[in-house]
């Protein structure tokens, strides 16, 4: 089977369930009614038996925050923080960790949280999104919460803050994975991913103090998530050891130091933990000597000493490998670590979506699915990163470990003709792959590679029964790469790579509400989007042309969901003109119909030859160069007219309207008699009208066939 590369990935919001948070809030509204959810019910069934055992039920009640006696509940009070955190009986610290270390990046936190409230149309529901698979799902709770003597069974508010954001959170994600009981004990790198979308690197603890410390220091600044875990103990429960350190435990990394103590330099790391109130015990912690005899001109800037969980930890080569086993970083694309960490990398990628590998595997690699990528020039360090997720869904909540496994084969002659699937003579006893993985996590792993050019082939293994997964190939563009685009404006790349970054996007330019205007489309178009020479900006009539083309809901702005689908739009665009550019360095009007073949959103539109040399006329220069904000207008006016056309027409060849109908149309030249054909322009484009005399007959719009694209005028006062 072929498999088709998807440099930038188009990326749709899935709801979970089937239930659409608008519409379910309204009927409440409507109502007056508070939200109760029958697909995660207020029963012991969503808890699960794991957390269940030795609990007195009949204690256990479902409360909404409003009805317990703490206060006025908030859903984020003066922005959310780690410290509004604190784990509650569930062993999450594992999502809990990574959580912490989102709100670090306010702006992937929002894509999770969206703007809600207690207040403002509150009707007792909220929703998240989480990644999964390749795609954001977005899950709709209730906010009834399990609670024992007035106090949340599971994440609870800090004292005195009453924010609900971590509580409401964590239910959607229990929700998501089937039952709080899911939550009791994970892996760091799931967690992580499923919050961002991203790809995990794990340091390596044994590497030197200051090559460590330069690195957890410049991954904080770059907004990288960071969490570390400590060894299991000698039972299966987290527990509190003499140094303060919590065995079995997950850790947020939230920064590095190098601090002046005594006549010398000492490398500390911050940590904090989900508890909220278990730190360290030892050197630089809280109240520690160290603190107290440093001189270091920072130390008002550095040390808080609070009971919140948070606390400095000498980074030394020793103590960190003692008492911890592993460090993640988190990033939207990959990051090496090979020669130290060197964030502004750029990386192109491969994606293959909802595929299978067989249960049952026998291990013989001819058998299962085999996925090619290409390596160019070598540069030395890791130049490929392989990265599996697996849906949550299909796996059994007490299976242990990744249910895949995978080998890196190089291809050469005489294999290197096969693109699609190696013959089993490949797979020889004597060849041997490039690495064999073995690890333990559940739904996502990722291994980078150092490789030399050539040809290689990924074939993947199941371990026990079918599983569906998304498979990512990283490749580390080379300086001819980079060369090669310098004419182009990536600024867009990182985000593309993101994956529905049209939330960070849209909260960036909302300056009022939940909508976005023409003007402020205008400057993020400019911003975020623009490709191009300095001049060929966005205009604001085009802008409000494009609001209009989007705008289902008529009002002349832009809400989230419209955004959205005008984003993925955007992103095809940009991905047509890069394209087509690349191999003549302007994208001319003879290029349009190849615009329109390429481009996904136009698939089964046509044009003909003499309706392609007016839209020459309309979106080119006097030099015959057509701009990415006229390509932009053109291929998204030219899907909003054939989807009006045909919705409207019965026989996909033409409409027909009555005398009366057409009389309210508005004509370019309205004293002409009627029975005359007359020339109409809408959009730059020219089709002719003949209206008949006799008030019985309907009139018919004549133009080009449905085949060539027939544009639907009943809506051009609103388009134009």
């Amino acid at each position: 089977m072929a498999h088709n590369p998807d440099l930038l990935p188009e990326t749709s919001i899935t709801k979970f369930k089937d239930q659409d948070f608008n519409s379910l809030r309204n009927h409440c509204l409507s109502k007056r009614k508070w939200f109760m959810d029958e697909t995660f019910p207020a029963e012991a069934s969503s808890i699960g038996q794991k957390l269940l055992q030795g609990k007195n039920l009949s204690n256990l009640k479902w409360m909404r925050p409003q009805d317990l006696s703490w206060g006025q509940p908030h859903f984020i009070l003066e922005g959310a923080s780690r410290f509004d955190i604190q784990q509650g009986k569930a062993g999450d610290c594992w999502f809990l960790a990574a959580l912490g270390s989102l709100t670090q990046n306010p702006q992937c936190l929002q894509k999770i949280l969206m703007n809600q409230s207690f207040s403002h149309q509150y009707a007792g529901i909220f929703h998240f999104r989480f990644w999964q698979c390749g795609q954001w799902v977005e899950v709709v709770i209730d906010d009834r919460l399990p609670v024992m003597g007035n106090k949340c069974v599971f994440v609870h508010p800090c004292s005195g803050n009453q924010e609900f954001w971590p509580c409401l959170l964590e239910k959607a994600y229990a929700k998501l994975l089937g039952s709080y009981s899911h939550l009791h004990y994970g892996y760091l790198p799931d967690a992580l991913v499923d919050l961002t979308g991203g790809v995990v690197t794990t340091a390596n603890l044994y590497s030197s103090p200051s090559s460590l410390l330069m690195m957890v220091k410049m991954a904080a600044e770059e907004g990288y998530l960071m969490t570390c875990a400590t060894p299991k103990g000698p039972t299966d429960e987290s527990e509190v050891t003499e140094n303060g350190l919590v065995s079995q435990h997950a850790y947020t990394v939230t920064g590095a130091e190098q601090i002046q103590y005594k006549t010398g330099w000492e490398e500390i790391i911050r940590l904090w933990n989900p508890w909220g109130n278990t730190e360290w015990r030892g050197r630089w912690g809280d109240g520690s000597q160290e603190w107290q005899e440093t001189q270091d001109p920072r130390k008002r800037q550095l040390y808080h000493n609070k009971d919140d969980g948070e606390f400095w930890y000498l980074m030394s080569c020793q103590d960190f490998q003692e008492n911890f086993v592993s460090l993640f970083i988190c990033n939207q694309i990959p990051i090496t670590l090979d020669h130290g960490l060197r964030p502004h990398e750029r990386w192109s990628q491969i994606i293959f979506k909802n595929q299978v590998v067989p249960g049952n595997s026998t291990g013989n690699p001819r058998r299962n699915a085999q996925y090619f990528f290409s390596v160019g020039e070598s540069q030395g360090g890791n130049n490929v990163v392989v990265s599996f997720t697996v849906m949550p869904q299909s796996l059994k909540a007490e299976e242990q470990g990744f249910p895949l496994s995978f080998q890196v084969f190089k291809v050469r002659l005489p294999f290197q003709k096969f693109q699609e699937r190696l013959p089993p003579t490949f797979f020889s006893p004597f060849r041997n792959a490039a690495q064999v993985i073995e690890y333990e996590t559940k739904h996502n792993f990722t291994k980078s590679f150092q490789l030399n050019p050539g040809t290689y082939v990924v074939v993947p293994s199941a371990r026990r029964k079918e599983a569906k997964f998304l498979l990512r190939i990283f490749l580390k563009m080379t300086a001819s790469n980079r060369n090669s685009d310098s004419n182009f404006n990536l600024r867009a790349l990182k985000e593309n790579l993101a994956e529905d970054s049209e939330q960070n996007v849209f909260y960036r330019y909302v300056s009022q509400g939940l909508d976005i205007d023409a003007t402020q489309l205008q400057s993020l178009l400019n911003k975020e989007f623009l490709i191009g020479p300095p001049e060929d900006t966005f205009s604001l009539d085009e802008c409000r042309s494009i609001v209009a083309l989007m705008d289902l809901k008529v009002n002349g702005r832009l809400n989230q969901e419209e955004f959205a689908r005008l984003w993925r739009r955007l992103v095809q665009c940009q991905r047509v003109f890069q394209t087509i550019q690349k191999s003549s360095r302007v994208f001319l009007s003879s290029d349009l119909g190849k615009a329109i073949r390429n481009t996904d959103f136009l698939t089964g539109i046509s044009i003909s030859s003499e309706l392609l040399d007016l839209m020459t006329l309309r979106y080119s220069d006097s030099t015959g160069r057509v701009s990415f904000p006229s390509l932009v207008c053109f291929l998204i006016r030219l899907e909003t007219m054939a989807r009006a056309f045909h919705n409207l027409s019965k026989d996909g060849k033409g409409f027909y309207v009555t005398e009366m109908e057409v009389r309210h149309l508005p004509f370019p030249n309205p004293g002409a008699a009627p029975g005359l054909p007359f020339l109409i322009c809408f959009q730059g484009v020219f089709f002719s009208l003949r209206v008949l005399n006799s008030p019985s007959k309907a009139s018919q719009v004549a133009g080009p066939p449905a085949s060539n694209y027939c544009l639907y005028i009943l809506q051009a006062a609103r388009l134009l």
